[in-house]
């Protein structure tokens, strides 16, 4: 039996863990998930599935900004670098018709409870962009006067002049990715700003009346160290922000062709990114941090933090949130939306996103449509995701199904108990902090579509 904390256990013991469990797995920001999109959900779908959305519901809003003033190379996700303002002015002026495209298939005027700007990064947006884009969604949606309106933000791009212009808007929630303080990390992946410059975005940030501030570091980069991955923790928690995001960087470079510039011989082995992580996670903690989940952290008063007390914690394609909305409509380039009937996606590249909105057609390219097993199998799993625990049983009765139908996945988890990854108390099965990390690969157990061999997704750890 191994001890209840990973850096308690001796490195031939994390070493073995590793070899064993270590294999792929998805992030489960949803389920089923990206991997199984297919383009038998297309627009038609799309329009469809709006038209049925319950006129009472409130629902989320998201919108993609693919750009960014420099291309970081761990970089996952849809964007790229330019250094002219007219293809973001343009883009944005697609996004607003794109946005009218998309409204004419709802069953009346929706209210919007929460906004999310990603990215990219949304700061390459002026604040006449700005100014057009939110004229554009407050005059398709009614927002709630508490709306969460959200954004991903670049402190090397970031002004306090957008920083205000943004606040103007309702801006009350803002995410700065930092990912390491290290000269000689952020060298090896092309990214180069100063603790004093993130000081000064957080406190812009301040100053315009936005209340809470999250900011995103990673562990696993090209020469991360336990000791410097600590040195960018202990100044960026100085700053007090409401949350911390610790992300493991995710090498594939089969899929992210920029990744092939990282030199993966500088990059830590999975169990000096287990430690890099795990330190870190330990000094938040000491700084008075609730760990939520699998790579967030908040301070006791946050919503996050209440929402994991109360469980009512949820999990969607920004990560862990407390937003509850039962839809997302997702515009932008590689922007994809939520309905009650599954998923949906419009097309990654953004030339063919242009030419489809500058037509009048929806983008939308490929999506999964839910069904039952999918729904039962989506709580277990992100009740594992979000409290590290879940009552079998209890999902089992809410769906009318029997524990029998998982007595394969319940024999499976066996050898998860027998290393302290889980603990099996009946029907229960509750996460360890040794199986934290791990936990992915505990939801995978239950993932009717989840094949190993397929090499489709970053390591577990």
């Amino acid at each position: 039996m191994y001890a209840a904390h990973p850096l308690e256990v001796s490195r031939p013991d994390l070493m073995a863990l590793v070899d064993k469990y270590d294999g792929r797995a998805p992030r489960y920001t949803s389920y089923p998930t990206a991997v199984q999109f297919k383009p038998e959900v297309d627009a038609d779908a799309h329009r469809r599935w709006l038209a049925a959305l319950d006129p009472a519901e409130a629902v989320s809003l998201y919108a993609h900004i693919p750009f960014c003033s420099r291309l970081c190379w761990f970089c996952g996700c849809s964007t790229r670098a330019v250094n002219r303002h007219e293809p973001v002015s343009e883009y944005v002026a697609l996004l607003i018709q794109e946005i009218g495209l998309v409204t004419p298939s709802l069953p009346g005027r929706l209210r919007a409870k929460a906004l999310h700007l990603g990215g990219g990064t949304p700061n390459m947006m002026s604040p006449a962009d700005m100014d057009l884009l939110f004229a554009a969604l407050r005059e398709a949606f009614d927002f709630d006067p508490g709306a969460e309106i959200a954004a991903e933000l670049d402190p090397a791009s970031l002004t306090q002049a957008w920083v205000k212009a943004a606040a103007g808007h309702g801006l009350n929630r803002a995410s700065l990715g930092v990912q390491s303080l290290s000269p000689k990390v952020q060298a090896a992946v092309n990214r180069r700003e100063s603790f004093e410059e993130v000081s000064q975005c957080v406190g812009w940030l301040r100053d315009a009346g936005v209340g809470s501030v999250n900011i995103d570091l990673m562990y696993g980069l090209p020469h991360q160290t336990t000791t410097n991955m600590l040195e960018t923790v202990e100044r960026v928690a100085g700053l007090r922000p409401e949350r911390l995001a610790l992300f493991g960087y995710a090498h594939v470079p089969w899929m992210k062709a920029h990744q092939q510039l990282i030199d993966e011989a500088a990059l830590p082995g999975p169990v000096d990114r287990l430690d890099q992580s795990e330190a870190a996670a330990d000094h938040l903690i000491a700084q008075g941090y609730v760990r939520i989940g699998l790579d967030h952290f908040a301070l006791p008063d946050d919503e996050l933090a209440v929402a994991l007390k109360a469980g009512r914690l949820n999990r969607n394609f920004q990560g862990y949130t407390t937003d509850d909305a039962g839809a997302l409509l997702g515009f932008g380039a590689s922007a994809i939306g939520v309905l009650p009937q599954g998923y949906v996606q419009n097309t990654a590249q953004e030339l063919g996103w242009r030419a489809a909105v500058a037509k009048g057609e929806l983008p939308t390219v490929r999506g999964v449509a839910v069904t039952p097993d999918d729904r039962f199998r989506g709580e277990i799993i992100a009740r594992l995701m979000c409290d590290l625990r879940v009552d079998l049983a209890a999902v089992c009765a809410r769906h009318g199904r029997s524990l029998d139908d998982l007595a394969g996945e319940r024999a499976r988890l066996k050898d998860f108990a027998a290393d302290d990854l889980v603990r099996l108390e009946g029907a229960v099965v509750q996460v360890t902090e040794l199986g934290r990390l791990l936990v992915r690969s505990v939801c995978a157990v239950f993932d009717a579509y989840f094949a190993p061999e397929a090499g489709r997704h970053s390591k577990a750890i």
